[in-house]
């Protein structure tokens, strides 16, 4: 069974029923500032820290006085941009007496359908998180429209889980875990400690949602465990609003945890090994041993590039003899990484016109 220690790169949602209190539409400053201490204690393990955050368009309605019920979608956009940036602020000030920087990443539904803007994402949350930084991830709710909404940030939350190669994902919610029925409801609801499929029958018994500022129910954390375990990413549903939830997480407070059947690396090496290679990158022998040795592949080992593809589409990796090493997803076009063949990484700027990345295929993005 999975536990909050054995994180090592580790997602939380925040929904906005846990981080703004309903009636006043004020922050809940204590119970943010409780929160916080549990992220500075699990950084200080060396585990990596994501934080996806709801509570933008409740902040904000507050803010601008807009009534109680529904909003239509000009204010919810009017909403978030009020109250996006007094989120953001209160995140940086309990987080900035543990030392800890944070980072505001807003997010649409479009830029992980589009591979382009999936890598840019990507790659920008693995340079934070290298520095240490706690990243605070958000639906871009002032642009958004009904077509590219998340609509949930379970889905937000899951989605980054998958981005960032996470090995657990948490979900503070307003239960302590998955039941057989709506506990509020049916006094006989049984909690599952561990759910290790989602099956039919686990899927029949989710509800909707039942907050007045929320959106996901149970059968959208349905749909992030299925995405999240997918990816080799345990997730776990569990009680937020008590002080310090994820130390009780820790603690064995009450949760369900839904298992993945392998683990972030071995599911992302299946999902490129799967893919058809839109091209192919032919490298020396020097490059092919430094492949086989685990590194990752540098424009100077190779002397051929052939096909048709964008940034972030998957390549074969062609030995000297012809026979293929594996696949990769490139960090180049076709014309750049024909442009930059055989170069060395520091001259890479100077041949394209602009700041390139050191390597061509990361050895995190290849499968031998």
């Amino acid at each position: 069974m999975a536990t909050l220690n054995d994180a090592r790169r580790l997602v939380v949602k925040i929904g906005s029923a846990l981080l703004v209190d309903r009636a006043s539409g004020r922050l809940r400053a204590e119970w943010l500032q409780a929160l916080a201490e549990d992220v500075a204690e699990i950084k200080s393990r060396g585990v990596d820290v994501i934080l996806v955050s709801s509570g933008s368009i409740a902040l904000g309605r507050g803010a601008l006085g807009l009534p109680a019920g529904p909003l239509a979608l000009e204010q919810s956009q009017a909403a978030a941009a009020v109250g996006q940036i007094r989120l953001a602020r209160a995140y940086e000030e309990a987080l900035a007496p543990h030392g800890i920087i944070t980072a505001q990443v807003l997010v649409t539904l479009e830029d992980s359908a589009n591979r382009r803007r999936y890598l840019n994402s990507r790659n920008t949350l693995e340079q934070l998180v290298g520095l240490g930084v706690v990243p605070i991830v958000n639906e871009n709710d002032t642009i958004a429209t009904d077509e590219i909404r998340f609509g949930d940030n379970d889905r937000l939350a899951a989605q980054v889980a998958v981005t960032v190669g996470a090995d657990q994902l948490v979900l503070l919610s307003d239960v302590d875990g998955f039941y057989t029925a709506s506990p509020a409801t049916d006094p006989g609801a049984r909690r599952f400690d561990v759910i290790e499929e989602i099956t039919p029958e686990i899927e029949a018994m989710a509800g909707d949602a039942a907050s007045g500022l929320s959106k996901g129910g149970m059968k959208t954390k349905l749909l992030a465990a299925k995405t999240a375990t997918g990816a080799g990413c345990a997730m776990a549903i569990t009680e937020g609003s008590v002080m310090r939830p994820l130390r009780a997480l820790a603690a064995g407070a009450n949760a369900t945890w839904f298992l993945p059947k392998e683990d972030p690396q071995t599911a992302r090496k299946r999902w490129i090994a799967a893919m058809k290679p839109k091209g192919e990158i032919h490298v020396d022998a020097g490059a092919a041993r430094a492949l086989a040795q685990g590194n990752s592949l540098l424009p100077a080992g190779v002397v051929r590039v052939s096909g048709a593809f964008g940034r972030g589409d998957p390549v074969a990796i062609v030995a000297p003899s012809g026979a293929t090493l594996g696949k990769g997803l490139t960090r180049y076009t076709a014309l750049e990484a024909q442009a930059i063949r055989g170069c060395q990484s520091r001259d890479i700027a100077a041949i394209l016109g602009y700041p390139g990345r050191a390597a061509l295929i990361h050895r995190d993005d290849m499968v031998l």
